[in-house]
């Protein structure tokens, strides 16, 4: 594996890494890379970051671009599209289940003119992203917070900080809630559970897997996807990784327990 370098290297199970594909630190080796499991890495991927973590279930597509000084931790589900580029100059989280779509641009930092000469524009800042947030495509992100289940359409550019299920569009984008329907709608445990159960159908029904609502009695050999929680608990068998492939990226989303 001479396309990675890194002190420490964890690589999860079933992941795939392109031959062609970085990893290293900015001077030479990372000082630490996680790769979750059942992840996979594109090619021409790089991956320029001393601190580096990324969860189980991810794809990155091929020319995408990592970089920065601090560290870069993405939860799990995360869907990156080709071309994008992500820095974490100032730091960066990307929390679970969130969709970045191809050519898009988020940055932690604002900075090049010369500070001799009196440059107001150059700053860093941490670039927070919540759990389920969506931007959608070709979209430029400047170091802000976007909390859970926010949403950016088509090419926006975003310079302020998002609110939860909020939905936002335009160069400057702004919040258009109420105007278009938010990402997410509300939906009962109840209708959680009787989709989940037809899913559970359409994979072939398989013994060692259970849809429930609670964790109240739970066997060792058994993998349970909680919708109440939106989590599972994470066996990793045969079975599991089928039916969380047949899930992802739009059916269902969940995380490990």
């Amino acid at each position: 594996m001479h396309n990675i370098q890194a002190e420490e290297l964890i690589i999860g199970t079933n992941t795939y890494i392109s031959p062609s594909a970085v990893i290293r630190g900015i001077d030479g080796k990372a000082k630490r890379v996680v790769l979750g499991d059942n992840t996979y890495i594109g090619d021409s991927v790089q991956i320029i970051v001393d601190d580096f973590e990324i969860g189980d279930y991810c794809k990155v597509h091929h020319h995408t671009n990592f970089h920065g000084y601090k560290p870069l931790k993405i939860g799990h589900n995360a869907w990156i599209g080709q071309g994008t580029i992500i820095d974490s100059i100032g730091g960066t989280t990307i929390g679970n289940n969130c969709g970045i779509g191809a050519y898009s641009q988020l940055w932690s930092h604002i900075k090049y003119g010369d500070d001799l000469e009196g440059c107001n524009y150059n700053s860093t800042g941490s670039l927070t992203v919540g759990n389920d947030v969506w931007f959608v495509g070709h979209c430029i992100i400047s170091p802000i917070k976007a909390e859970d289940r926010s949403m950016a359409l088509v090419g926006s550019v975003v310079t302020k900080d998002m609110e939860t299920n909020h939905i936002y569009g335009g160069s400057p984008a702004k919040d258009l809630t109420g105007r278009i329907p938010p990402q997410f709608r509300e939906v009962s445990i109840e209708e959680k559970y009787q989709k989940m159960l037809q899913y559970y159908i359409e994979v072939g029904s398989p013994d060692s897997i259970e849809i429930v609502r609670d964790y109240s009695d739970i066997r060792e050999d058994k993998s349970y996807f909680n919708v109440s929680t939106r989590t599972y608990t994470k066996r990793g068998t045969k079975e599991e990784i089928e039916f969380m492939k047949y899930l992802l990226p739009t059916k269902a989303k969940f995380t490990p327990i």
